[in-house]
């Protein structure tokens, strides 16, 4: 006798059923972003709470953002062999789970352990969210579906300070870890309803452990070499041997992925042109991005000598901006290729660093804005476009891996721009002070015994040189991104093609 055969309760098939996938997506996205952005605004909260050192604090940061990047390419991996819609419901549920002991946390030994079991939900959601949308849309909408959730991720992490100041004076700090919990209960509901079924793998693979140990360790030793090396400096013993480390054990993980029958990261990947230099300037994109996001504070502040609140509003324009112009060039991308958007997209962030490095001690406040919101529009063109087409040049079976590798990339990008950009900047500062008859100063701008011009001059030497860096790499991906995607730009229009007659 044979069995009935019902529908499935997810409705996959059906032509519209993909924008349902995309905004479970985008709970996830906005769960991950708001927090980056909201935990920042209560560190300093934290640090009177907890009673312990500045050093301390930065872990509950660190914690986070390292266990996050060295982890990617494992949750993708794993999502490609066991299903993505698995692996990323799990990761709604971890990430609500480490959220709610972050909030019940009462020392801060218990809130950088909790913070690593967050970092690990938001590995795993991550690692998925670019691999589902691709899998769900054809290619001739992937880029404006990967551009709505840049778009949300933008906005999330726009509002993120306001909201955690809200929070925080109204409730208390525990209230912005709290808040991502009813999210991720939407989200596991929505995730085990509307994503598709995990497909099955058709050859039973293994999980490279070995490699993925020596993967993270290797990352992990070169990340925290940059993020020492601002206190240590490069003459340090310790920061030697973090390079040293990170080079033996990456060399070893290239090895034994060149080895194993079922290697962690399918090292043919790199092979193609646009996944490899795709990855290589969405990197340096997000080294861009984070480094003004670091600097621009300080420079509006005790340069400028705004207020924290006028700050804060003069910085939100540039994920705004991001916001609504991702949605465009992804659609625009789908028509006509990438190569358009990503290479003006350069190009315009490349013109505002350009600008940025002439700003000097004084400045009119409209030409600031406007700098600043060319940086977001030149940010927004690139990105989705760019995503579109590392997605789009790996194969189905490897969409995990890939989507892990992205994020990863992006994450490098977001601790390089910090911790190179902090490197350079105080590096130059001292040297001019030195110059000046200042020597081994720690505390620049509340030093009563160095002149304000002195200061002044000495924090523009630093800024100059770090919008120099980020000028020369924007230009750089600009011309990895008109010489790459040729290929990608006339297999998009070939699909748009076919999309419009169908």
């Amino acid at each position: 006798m044979s069995k009935l055969v019902f529908p499935h309760p997810r409705m996959s098939g059906h032509p519209n059923w993909k924008w349902f996938i995309l905004s479970t997506v985008l709970l996830g996205a906005t769960m991950s972003a708001l927090d980056v952005s909201i935990v920042n605004v209560a560190m300093p909260t934290l640090k009177n709470t907890f009673g312990v050192s500045m050093a301390v604090i930065e872990w509950i940061a660190m914690a986070y953002m390292l266990t996050l990047t060295v982890f990617l390419p494992l949750f993708g991996r794993l999502s490609d062999i066991y299903g993505r819609s698995k692996l990323y419901n799990i990761g709604f549920v971890v990430f609500s789970v480490g959220s709610l002991f972050c909030g019940m946390s009462n020392t801060a030994a218990q809130m950088i352990a909790a913070r690593v079991i967050q970092a690990v939900g938001a590995g795993l959601l991550q690692a998925n969210s670019v691999a589902l949308i691709t899998h769900a849309f054809p290619a001739s909408e992937r880029g404006k579906a990967i551009g709505i959730q840049g778009a949300v991720q933008a906005i999330a992490m726009s509002v993120g300070p306001f909201v955690g100041g809200i929070l925080i004076a109204a409730v208390g700090w525990r209230a912005i870890f709290y808040v991502n919990i009813p999210i991720g209960f939407l989200g596991t509901l929505a995730a085990l309803n509307i994503l598709p079924e995990n497909q099955k793998v058709e050859k039973k693979e293994h999980v490279d452990y070995l490699g993925a140990a020596l993967f993270a360790a290797g990352l992990a030793a070169i990340v925290m070499a940059f993020n020492e090396v601002a206190k240590l400096g490069w003459g340090s013993q310790e920061i030697f041997l973090y390079f040293i480390s990170g080079t033996v054990l990456l060399t070893l993980f290239v090895i034994t992925e060149m080895r194993v029958k079922s290697p962690l990261i399918d090292l043919k990947l790199f092979k193609n042109a646009t996944f490899l230099l795709g990855n290589l300037t969405g990197m340096m994109s997000y080294y861009v991005l984070f480094a003004v996001m670091f600097i621009m504070p300080f420079y509006l502040q005790k340069v400028l000598g705004y207020g924290v609140a006028l700050t804060g509003a003069l910085l939100t324009p540039i994920p705004l901006a991001m916001a609504v112009v991702a949605p465009f060039s992804g659609h625009i991308s789908d028509k006509y290729g990438p190569r358009i958007m990503t290479t003006s997209g350069m190009l315009i962030s490349a013109l505002a660093c350009g600008a940025l490095m002439f700003m000097g001690v004084s400045v009119q406040l409209p030409m600031l804005l406007t700098v600043l919101i060319l940086l977001g529009v030149g940010m927004g063109l690139f990105t989705p476009p760019n995503n579109s087409a590392i997605m789009g040049s790996a194969p189905r079976e490897k969409l995990g891996v890939a989507g892990g590798v992205l994020n990863m990339m992006r994450s490098l990008g977001l601790i390089f721009g910090v911790d190179i950009s902090g490197v350079i900047f105080t590096s130059l500062e001292h040297r001019y002070l030195a110059e000046k008859g200042f020597h081994n100063v720690q505390h620049v701008f509340s030093n009563v015994s160095i002149p304000v011009p002195v200061q002044d001059g000495a924090f523009m030497y630093g800024f100059f040189a770090v919008m120099t860096v980020l000028l020369g790499l924007n230009l750089l991906s600009a011309f990895f991104s008109a010489t790459n995607n040729a290929e990608v730009d006339a297999e998009a229009a070939a699909a748009a093609k076919e999309f419009a007659e169908v």
